[in-house]
């Protein structure tokens, strides 16, 4: 479920509700009854830990295969 922010037009105070995408949006501000406007936030960062997320964890690389290439170079 998603966090939403809103911040009341009228007092500037800011409200943070973790709430699935399906419920209503909030329309007043729970201090003075203001009208709020959703604040779009960057979210939460993702980060992949362990093997398997980088370019040289991919796949092996097979030696032959480059002197292949350097052999018929020469030639």
């Amino acid at each position: 479920m998603p966090t939403y922010e809103y911040e009341c037009t009228k007092c500037g105070h800011i409200t943070e509700e973790f709430k699935p995408m399906s419920a209503p949006r909030r329309q007043r501000c729970p201090q003075c009854r203001g009208k709020v406007e959703r604040i779009l936030s960057g979210g939460a960062g993702l980060h992949f830990k362990g093997s398997g997320f980088y370019i040289t964890d991919s796949r092996a690389k097979k030696a032959g295969k480059t002197e292949k290439k350097a052999a018929k170079s020469d030639a």
